[in-house]
């Protein structure tokens, strides 16, 4: 996306993700977010830092810090990583739900983490949300009509009779009966609910939705049911997701690519295939080792990679590499230098300075070496 289409800065034009894999070159995003940031202020004043020899930092989350992807019409990026990683808060930040501290999300030429508010609400209806708790997301005092309706008052889509038959096509849409739209939430089991939520976001006909750990909270015999209704509405409305989860089998199905996050950060792009055939980062390696595999002999002779220590806090990450205090590649070097997410092999991009085009395999680098600190290949600005 060019500085002319956009009218972003200069900076936000220099950052060039790659196509997925299965899209020809020169596919324009339908999302493009650029050294986004998140953070949070805690106020109180200082906290002392341990790792800079007792100097004092301000209390600030650090939620999201220097994040740049895109997602192209019609494709599912599926976001992946560990509870409190920045997952949600990344998918709340691109809809404007919570407000970005810096950066670009640009839609369609437009700079969402700039617009107005009264300029925003005039994007709202190509961008909506299905949350993670199908109970909490929907209001115990409307009916299912009321809730699934209220996108065609807000955007003055429908009115009367063809809002009502807007409401039940929707609600025939996600295997609801119409028989129901006069009925309150708690009426409905979770897997309903969920629909419910679903007809809500697709109510005002959006392009992009963020799914925001859509299965999480369902019983395991109801995630495939929508999940593959989130596929087939894809492939009736041509919509784009962005698909947050921490399950990595569910990313595995719905995903056409990857983007693992760790402590604020990309660590890891690809098609989902690569990444789930031959991931680079340790992290991820990590993460796929702990989905269990169907097959009771496999299983029982698989090795776990089992990271040492915990999530540094988000509040003072380490400096360079934020994953260093777990990795059990690290060197000094890591320490110091924070790692681009940089394109180790065609497509698959990784951030990480221990492995490099010509070295990709981090477990075939010498001791010490870091070839990532001189690598040539396409680099994401950080």
């Amino acid at each position: 996306m060019s500085a002319q289409q956009t009218g972003a800065t200069t900076t936000a034009t220099t950052m060039v993700m790659p196509p997925p894999l299965s899209r020809a070159e020169g596919v324009e995003p339908l999302i493009a977010v650029r050294d986004f940031k998140v953070h949070f202020s805690l106020g109180g004043g200082t906290v002392w830092d341990k790792l800079t020899g007792g100097s004092a930092v301000k209390r600030v989350v650090k939620a999201v810090d220097g994040v740049s992807f895109d997602i192209f019409p019609g494709e599912t990026l599926g976001l992946v990583g560990e509870s409190g990683c920045g997952k949600s808060t990344l998918g709340r930040a691109i809809l404007r739900l919570t407000d970005p501290t810096s950066g670009h999300v640009l839609f369609r030429g437009r700079d969402l983490a700039h617009l107005s508010p009264r300029e925003m609400r005039a994007e709202r209806r190509h961008l909506q949300m299905i949350f993670q708790d199908p109970y909490a997301s929907l209001n115990p005092r409307m009916t299912v009509g009321q809730i699934i309706g209220e996108p065609l008052d807000t955007f003055r889509i429908a009115t009367g009779r063809e809002r009502e038959a807007r409401v039940r096509e929707l609600m025939e849409t996600v295997g609801l009966s119409p028989r129901f739209v006069k009925r309150y939430p708690h009426e409905f089991s979770g897997g309903q609910r969920q629909r419910i939520g679903i007809a809500r976001a697709l109510t005002a006909n959006p392009d992009f939705i963020v799914a925001d750990e859509p299965i999480s909270a369902l019983d395991v015999s109801i995630q495939a049911q929508i999940m593959n209704l989130m596929e087939r509405l894809q492939r009736e409305r041509n919509l784009t997701y962005l698909f947050i989860s921490h399950d990595l089998r569910a990313i595995r199905h719905v995903s056409d690519r990857v983007a693992v996050m760790y402590l604020g950060k990309l660590v890891e792009l690809a098609d989902a295939k690569t990444v789930y055939d031959d991931p680079l980062m340790p992290y991820t390696r990590a993460l796929i080792s702990a989905v269990p595999v169907p097959d009771p002999e496999v299983e029982a002779t698989r090795q776990r990679v089992v990271l040492q220590g915990d999530v540094p806090s988000p509040i003072n990450p380490p400096p360079g590499c934020r994953f260093h205090t777990r990795c059990p590649y690290v060197i000094q070097a890591c320490k110091e230098h924070v790692p681009p997410l940089a394109e180790i092999k065609p497509n698959h991009f990784a951030a990480c300075i221990r492995i490099s085009p010509d070295q990709p395999d981090i477990e075939k680098v010498a001791p010490g070496d870091a070839p990532g600190l001189k690598n040539s290949g396409r680099v994401i600005a950080q």
